[in-house]
């Protein structure tokens, strides 16, 4: 693939010229994140239980219906999000508790940091892990995480902060906890879900066969209960979202208004979260943006959390500080030239393991590269579940479910998936002689792709020094040891 094909498919438009805003009036932005959030969603297909605000946002603007978090993990995901440049090339590796941070040339190029320099008042509401934290100048600032469970007590901050804002244009970033899973020493695993918070939902779904997970298809009690009880909590945070929009249309900014949501990564299961394939990195994502959506849009083209902060700044009249993985959004819903391709990666999640992944897809076929395949392994469980023990019972010996979790237990160095024939990625297909040519491209795309956006992690010497010290809280408990 030569330099100018690779630009066309995944930096078009990146370090774009001044940004013009489209009307007289900076636009404010209410920036909204779920935590541990797939595509659960009615307006996503979900059936199992109602999301009717999170549906009702989804038809005010655009669904977006392909899009991927940068990596399955809470802080290098962010870290995408507050800076348009995907992790290997922002410094937050891993998880912000295990000592990775945003490079220091970056710190004042931030979403709250950019928009702060251009007059508007920045706040936060719930998570932001992302370091360090003095990249992000807030004028208001609560990060009591697990308060957001509490979401009839979310709205009433969120309009306390539109009014002390006044005529000055605002920021307002609200991270909602659920559905992520709460830690609980006393239960098994040390996670779980509650069927309820707070009287939320009033109707919670039973534990059943029916909701069980299709990226994992392993049964148990436990894990009935784990998925219902998942799926409770994201009936929960569909309240917290719709009591959040009728602030925002009572404040009576809602007309100026940017609003964008997202999920930070896919659930905390086994094959989803800290994983690669399309349950790990596939969120929802949906936008109003006034005077450039319409209501009820959905596009298919494939957008990436990179787009969100140079949709921002388009939005507000303001130019990229550097150039960008990601691109405003506005040419994805007006039929500008766009990305061919989409990509993902990982690296850390806790400290260890290190196990660095690049995956890339088109319209049918999905590309992942364990560039360590052999020579490490990544962890098999996350936040208590328990499905891979299960994939080992006798009664799976054998099935497809074994051998996808034989696969994400210690994966070849590729992997290759017909998402169209297989969207829960249980057959490799790579190798065969009838997919030579897909496998191929996709791997020039790949190539093309990190080369472009000079990822440190194709120097197989920056690799090694990364597998040898760990993460930096690693590194530093080793000098103490």
């Amino acid at each position: 693939m030569n330099a100018t094909l690779e630009r066309r498919s995944f930096l078009a438009g990146a370090a774009a010229a001044p940004l013009i805003a489209q009307s007289r009036t900076r636009p404010n932005v209410v920036f909204i994140t779920a935590d541990d959030l797939g595509l659960m969603l009615g307006c996503y297909g979900e059936k199992r239980i109602a999301t009717p605000n999170l549906d009702r946002l989804a038809a005010s603007g655009v669904r977006f219906t392909t899009a991927a978090v940068v990596q399955a993990s809470c802080s290098p995901s962010r870290s995408g999000m507050f800076t348009g440049l995907y992790p290997h090339s922002n410094g937050q590796y891993g998880l912000a508790n295990t000592g990775f941070s945003l490079h220091e040339n970056l710190r004042d190029k931030t979403i709250p940091a950019l928009l702060k320099q251009a007059g508007y008042r920045t706040g936060i509401i719930g998570k932001l892990h992302v370091e360090p934290e003095a990249s992000f100048p807030w004028d208001m600032r609560e990060t009591d995480n697990a308060a957001t469970r509490l979401v009839r007590g979310v709205a009433p901050r969120a309009a306390g902060f539109i009014r002390a804002s006044g005529e000055q244009p605002f920021f307002l970033m609200v991270n909602y906890s659920d559905p992520h899973a709460f830690r609980d020493a006393s239960k098994p695993g040390g996670w779980f879900f509650p069927p309820d918070v707070d009287g939320l939902p009033e109707k919670p779904v039973a534990p059943s066969r029916e909701t069980l997970l299709d990226f994992q298809q392993v049964d148990t009690p436990g894990q009935r209960e784990r998925t219902a009880n998942y799926l409770n909590a994201v009936a929960r945070l569909d309240t917290g979202i719709g009591l959040l929009m009728d602030t925002l249309e009572k404040s009576g900014r809602a007309a100026n208004t940017l609003v964008i949501f997202c999920g930070d990564h896919g659930p905390p299961f086994a094959r989803g979260k800290t994983t690669v394939y399309e349950s790990g990195v596939r969120v929802p994502f949906l936008v109003r943006w006034p005077g450039v959506t319409r209501a009820g849009q959905v596009s298919e083209r494939f957008v990436s959390t990179v787009d969100i902060l140079p949709t921002i700044l388009d939005a507000a009249g303001l130019k990229a500080p550097h150039r960008l993985h990601g691109m405003s959004l506005r040419a994805a819903v007006s039929g500008g030239r766009w990305r061919d391709h989409l990509a993902a990666e990982f690296h850390f999640h806790g400290s260890s393991p290190f196990y660095p992944r690049r995956s890339i897809r088109d319209r049918r076929y999905k590309l992942i590269h364990n560039l360590l395949a052999g020579a490490s392994k990544p962890s098999t469980g996350i936040d208590g579940d328990f499905a891979f023990a299960i994939s080992r019972e006798a009664r799976y010996e054998s099935t497809p479910v074994r051998r996808a979790f034989d696969t994400f237990a210690d994966p070849p160095e590729f992997e290759l998936y017909d998402l169209a024939s297989d969207p829960v990625e249980f057959q490799n297909v790579a190798g065969r002689p009838d997919l030579a040519q897909v496998e191929s491209k996709l791997k020039d795309a790949l190539l093309g792709w990190r080369r472009e956006t000079e990822d440190p992690f194709l120097d197989a010497g920056f690799t090694g020094k990364m597998k040898r010290e760990g993460a930096p809280a690693a590194q530093g408990a080793k000098k103490q040891a």
